[in-house]
């Protein structure tokens, strides 16, 4: 890990003013990811400046939906009543990842950013397009059996975000609050937060420098209500899902009238799927209409020799889910 300095920021405006005085600084909460990038330098900062005492906190529910503070913790959120009663997926998609004790440290915000698993982005020893643009994807050819097979481009088939958080978030159109200098915010959709691979695989996000995520934001809808995460993984825990599923319908009379679909494990960025929704909406709630909307949403993937086997998962843990919350 190289040399760095540490401030503690008190406000948001101190953060932002920091960041532009050094634009190599990086902001820290957690640092459940951040330093493990450090460690292994894949990413170099001259300065840490902690954002832990900004007002970035609270779980409350508004007229725009459920608001969960950047700053709050994954278990603290995990385990939220408002949370677990209206968003279950939400809730599922948490406690399903890491680690008790990662999640007691790791930040929402962080979360949301936290960087691919790909081991070749990971070992500096190999060429990465994401790492160092321009040096090549040596994944394309090579040991590719848990990447991406949806959204990618020739210059890069890394998951850019290979958690489930953001799976569940993008499923339920979450909304994100980001916060510039002097104090200016602007909402992103979660859904254009991350940007596809490709030419620049390495730039990961519409985030602009020094730019903050103050808080998330959950619509409320009776989809969301009637949802579940589904996770498809190597070992039974603390694992990276091979492909998984955020999902809620609307059922009335054995018809579906709402359907949100969204994919993990499998795309270049949480794969929110609008024609398998489109493929749901208006049939009936059976396994053939699961299976169907499951192809439409696979349509487009391009897998590569070892990673072939994640068209039929992922359409089969889509099915899963659909079932799962439709009680079938």
């Amino acid at each position: 890990m190289n040399d760095f300095s540490y401030t503690q920021a008190a406000t948001a405006k101190e953060a932002t003013a920091l960041r532009k005085d050094t634009p190599a600084a990086a902001y820290i909460a957690g640092g459940t990811t951040l330093l493990d990038l450090m460690k292994a330098h894949l990413e170099e900062h001259p300065q840490l400046i902690d954002i832990n005492l900004l007002p970035f906190k609270g779980i409350e529910q508004t007229k725009d939906g459920l608001r969960i503070g950047a700053l709050e913790t994954m278990s603290d959120v995990a385990e939220h009543p408002l949370l677990v009663q209206a968003y279950p997926a939400v809730s599922q998609s948490l406690l399903l990842a890491a680690s008790p004790q990662l999640r007691n440290m790791a930040s929402i915000g962080g979360n949301i950013l936290q960087r691919t698993r790909c081991g070749y982005f990971r070992d500096p020893a190999f060429p990465c397009n994401k790492r160092v643009p321009g040096s090549g994807c040596p994944a394309l050819a090579g040991d590719n059996h848990n990447l991406a097979i949806l959204g990618v481009s020739e210059h890069c088939i890394a998951n850019s975000y290979p958690g489930d958080l953001s799976v569940a978030l993008a499923a339920f159109d979450a909304v994100l609050t980001l916060e510039r200098a002097k104090g200016k915010q602007r909402q992103v959709p979660l859904t254009d937060f991350y940007r596809l691979p490709g030419a620049t695989p390495h730039i990961e996000t519409v985030l602009e420098p020094g730019e903050l995520i103050v808080a998330v934001t959950i619509p409320a809808a009776s989809h969301a209500q009637r949802s579940a995460y589904l996770k498809v993984r190597e070992r039974s825990s603390y694992a990276y899902a091979l492909a998984s599923a955020a999902v809620g319908l609307e059922v009335q009379g054995g018809a579906i009238r709402a359907a949100r679909v969204a994919l993990g494990g499998v795309g270049a960025q949480p794969w929110r799927s609008r024609e398998a929704e489109k493929a749901l909406v208006g049939q009936p709630a059976t396994e053939a209409t699961f299976r169907a909307a499951a192809a439409v949403a696979l349509q487009g993937a391009q897998p590569r020799e070892h990673n072939r086997y994640k068209v039929e998962l992922a359409q089969n843990t889509l099915v899963r889910a659909l079932q799962q919350v439709a009680g079938s």
